[in-house]
């Protein structure tokens, strides 16, 4: 039976479950040259200075109900806002990679690839020899995670004790799976030999949500996991018991490279003050205490046990494809533009999903009145045309999408003024990121609008400046989660 689980897990995370990474709009890096390129050319930077010169905190975290999600189109999770609060304290663009590999992750952080490991990291001597911790983010300590009875309802609690591993000793010859290279088979170990017993110790490469959701089906009798992350999953899973301890209270942290001390000095200056902040118990409370977190579990729009990110989904599948744009990057714009709300408007006459301009939607035959479908392909055929017109003139897609974003947000008028003004003083007219954009951002200053080569005048640049950037980091987060292997692993599930 234990051989069949696990043959079984291995089979179906075998591709998933080593780290997904993810770099600016292109696809997924092979893993074997995973950030060749920034180690060739970033390799010194180990410190705060120099991430600061680079301008973003290249973090990773796991995905799971807790800590990295996305939901109704929204990236959330408990390590996600924390991680974006540090970001906004350190005047950094976050930059968020997502893996349930505990060992890659080590990896990864000591090769210089991430700058943060941002998760649940359990606090011990072993692992300080590998990495520095930050100041605890929180506390917690073990549990065993075990079904109750099926009538425990009419049980009392005596007998429901009878019924379940209470006592440590409990344990002997029982099998518990728990996360490979995760503290709590190594607390497992330490309680097979305190006890005399020999505990089964059965280590999977599976993270320990989706353990704790195998015991509730039943595949499984045992996992350990954090209490906090425990008590979440209960409230899913009522009939699950968490109450028996295995270990005493632990710190939980972040992790950076040894010799990061900046960046550790940096961290630890504001998570100290920032948890006892009344938005750090806001924070927390939303996710560990908070009960609605079943009804967001349970949505077909929870995106990591769904795949879907709005009920619109099918239909941008469809028109994106349509243009062999990704759909994801679709659905971050509509995101942007409506918060998926066919009925919104703006103050400048933009209506519908797309918020299409009454001139423009005209032009691609629909109207107020037009149904969200009709909407979405008016949208994508205005996007299509956009990405024509700069078709011969930035052949790099992924470069190109930029322009087209910034386009449909300020019109192409804008953009082309941007690239003039570029071309003109120096700066690269085929580039976006810290080229054109400067000068889309220079729109709104007289001496920049009046220049002779400025044909449609003032823009108010910041907005689509910000436009641009919001949906690239958006599209990542999509990326990161609505990932069709990771979503059939969680799916398959139970």
């Amino acid at each position: 039976m234990e051989m069949k689980i696990i043959k079984k897990i291995v089979v179906i995370l075998a591709l998933i479950l080593t780290p997904v990474f993810f770099d600016g709009c292109g696809e997924s890096a092979n893993k074997s040259s995973e950030f060749s390129q920034d180690r060739e050319n970033n390799h010194t930077l180990s410190d705060f200075e120099q991430i600061q010169e680079r301008g973003k905190l290249v973090v990773v975290t796991d995905y799971n109900s807790t800590s990295y999600f996305i939901y109704r189109g929204q990236p959330m999770g408990y390590q996600y806002q924390m991680l974006q609060e540090l970001a906004n304290f350190l005047d950094l663009r976050l930059e968020v990679k997502v893996s349930n590999d505990l060992e890659e992750s080590f990896n990864n952080l000591n090769q210089g690839n991430i700058d943060l490991i941002a998760i649940n990291l359990t606090v011990t001597a072993d692992r300080k020899e590998k990495v520095t911790f930050t100041y605890p983010h929180t506390q917690t300590r073990q549990v065993l995670v075990q079904r109750m009875p099926e009538n425990y309802k009419n049980m009392h609690q005596s007998q429901l004790d009878d019924s379940l591993v209470r006592n440590q000793l409990d344990l002997a010859e029982k099998s518990v799976y728990v996360q490979k290279g995760s503290v709590y088979a190594a607390r497992l170990k330490s309680l097979s030999n305190e006890i005399g017993a020999d505990i089964n110790i059965i280590q999977v490469p599976v993270e320990s949500e989706q353990l704790i959701q195998m015991v509730a089906r039943g595949e499984i009798d045992y996992t350990v996991t954090d209490e906090n992350v425990a008590k979440v999953n209960k409230s899913y899973f009522p009939y699950l018991d968490v109450a028996t301890a295995i270990s005493f209270k632990q710190n939980l942290a972040w992790a950076v490279r040894k010799g990061s001390t900046e960046l550790k000095t940096e961290i630890d200056t504001w998570l100290e003050d920032f948890k006892s902040t009344r938005r750090y118990a806001v924070i927390y409370n939303k996710y560990f205490e908070n009960q609605h977190s079943v009804s967001i579990v349970k949505s077909d729009y929870y995106a990591l046990g769904s795949g879907k990110i709005s009920k619109y989904d099918d239909v941008i599948k469809r028109e994106s494809e349509r243009i062999g744009w990704d759909w994801r990057l679709v659905s971050s714009m509509v995101y942007q533009e409506s918060r998926f709300n066919p009925n919104a408007e703006s103050w400048a006459g933009a209506f519908g999903l797309m918020q299409l301009m009454p001139g423009t939607a005209s032009r691609f035959g629909v109207g107020r009145n037009s149904s969200p479908e009709s909407q979405i392909r008016a949208g994508v055929s205005f996007i299509k045309w956009l990405d024509n017109r700069f078709d011969d003139e930035i052949p790099d897609f992924s470069e190109r999408t930029k322009f087209v974003l910034a386009s449909y947000n300020v019109g192409k008028g804008h953009v082309d003024d941007a690239r003039r003004l570029a071309k003109k003083y120096g700066d690269n007219p085929d580039i976006w990121d810290d080229n054109v954009e400067i000068w889309l951002l220079n729109k709104s200053q007289p001496n920049y609008y009046r220049d002779p080569v400025v044909k449609y005048g003032y823009a108010r640049g910041v907005e689509t400046y910000n436009y641009v950037k919001q949906v690239i980091d958006r599209y990542e987060h999509y990326k990161n989660i609505i990932d069709s292997d990771i979503v059939a692993t969680v799916q398959s599930m139970p």
